[in-house]
């Protein structure tokens, strides 16, 4: 067989094992060491598995993952979402699905904190559901809004996709934390509109608001108490790395070590807390750069395979315009975002996509991040993985998953739409990176 055969065949034992339930980075590592044995040699392939992981390993740019996951992980224990949506709420609560509207600004406030998806949705949620419980939303809208809001920190940096994506495709992360900024804000709005529409189209979703519409002393009163620290930390630490005071991982342990002096000097932050900041990131980290290891494995197999050089020479070939092509990838993308996690899907289609959209089609890389990320924000909603609804439906144990994929259906089309914007007027992204060359 030819060497693209044994790779298309890689593919699909990859499949299989991900479908028999084996870890991702498992699978990814065997098929990667199997097929490249059988393409040079079983010796060759244990010499590259020596090399490449421990060369990847020791790059320095690998340590910004575990100093931002730590940084997301003490601000989950802090109790600084709680604080944030009282806040948000103060700002929105008057519209009609202001209780939902406000766990957009909150997901997305702390998604600047944090950094992580799950961490956003499980502490938003835990916050947000009972004051919506409370006030008789109806539990589909009421547990979709945070699960698509919670997606709000894959974009608002500091984001460990765009982290990963720096580091697959060695391009500026500051850069791409930078251009997130504006289509996080845009996505955060369009979910917002998403409510206000749906409510209005139907009523009985949530009761009209009863919270009259606060006066800014108020607003600024509660951004007092629960936000200075917050605007603070962001400020520093990733103000400092635009500004180029500070490298990724200097950030991120600034980030992490501010989130920390905070919760002291607020006594919010116990022994036990932390203890359970520091397992959790210990964990996260290890899943994290055990799949890098297992997409290294496998990315060396598919560049002997050829694989993405056929692709690449064939999307050359077709005689059709570059964005029917963009799109082609981005809808790849997508249905691949229902079935896999976002880490993996990062991981394994960047060798493959990353060639043909920047090298053969022309596109900006760091445009190209951005999209990736707003079309995986989709797919932490999307049925059957849909990480974030899962997540959601550990806060609220009584509603049934398919309440919750029901309900994500508006916040899908908005960000559909507000892809397409980013397509159609792709300096909406490029801008502000352009500003830091």
């Amino acid at each position: 067989m030819s060497p693209t055969t044994i790779g298309f065949v890689g593919l699909i034992a990859f499949l299989v094992l991900m479908v028999l339930r084996m870890p991702i980075a498992i699978s990814m590592g065997i098929v990667g060491l199997a097929g490249f044995s059988y393409l040079v040699t079983p010796a060759a392939a244990f010499r590259m598995l020596a090399s490449e992981i421990y060369t990847s390993f020791a790059s320095y740019s690998l340590s910004v993952i575990p100093m931002f996951v730590l940084m997301g992980y003490l601000a989950f224990q802090s109790g600084i979402g709680s604080r944030l949506y009282t806040f948000a709420y103060k700002a929105v609560g008057h519209f009609g699905g202001g209780l939902a509207m406000a766990s957009q600004v909150a997901c997305a406030i702390f998604g600047a904190v944090c950094g992580s998806s799950t961490a956003t949705t499980a502490t938003i949620g835990s916050i947000a559901l009972p004051e919506m419980k409370k006030y008789h939303y109806n539990d589909s809208l009421a547990t979709a809004s945070v699960a698509a809001g919670g997606a709000l920190g894959i974009l608002i940096p500091p984001s460990t996709i765009f982290v990963i994506y720096g580091v697959s495709t060695e391009q500026s992360i500051a850069k791409l934390f930078v251009a997130g900024i504006i289509p996080g804000i845009l996505l955060m709005i369009s979910y917002m509109l998403a409510i206000y529409v749906v409510t209005k189209l139907n009523p009985a979703l949530c009761p009209p608001s009863q919270e009259p519409r606060a006066s800014a002393k108020e607003v600024i009163h509660s951004l007092r108490d629960g936000l200075i620290e917050v605007i603070a930390i962001f400020i520093i630490s990733i103000g400092g790395l635009f500004m180029g005071f500070f490298t990724p991982t200097e950030a991120g342990a600034v980030g992490a070590a501010g989130v920390l002096l905070v919760t002291l000097l607020g006594r919010t932050m116990t022994w036990e807390k932390f203890n359970q900041a520091l397992a959790d990131t210990t964990k996260t980290t290890a899943m994290i750069l055990f799949m890098v290891a297992g997409a290294i494995i496998f990315t060396r197999f598919l560049g002997i395979s050829r694989i993405p050089f056929e692709i690449a020479e064939w999307v050359g070939g077709l005689d059709l315009p570059s964005y029917v092509i963009m799109l082609i990838v981005l809808s790849i993308y997508l249905f691949l975002g229902c079935i896999i996690e976002m880490i993996p899907l990062i991981l394994l289609t960047i060798p493959i996509f990353y060639p043909i959209v920047v090298d053969s089609l022309g596109y900006d890389p760091i445009w190209f991040g951005v999209i990736i990320c707003m079309v995986v924000a989709m797919g932490v909603i999307t049925p059957p993985v849909g990480i974030n609804v899962y997540v959601i439906k550990g806060v609220a144990k009584n509603v049934p998953l398919e309440t919750v994929f029901r309900g994500v259906w508006p916040f899908l089309v908005a960000a559909v739409l507000s892809t397409g914007l980013l397509i159609v007027f792709p300096e909406i992204v490029t801008f502000l990176p352009n500003l830091l060359d």
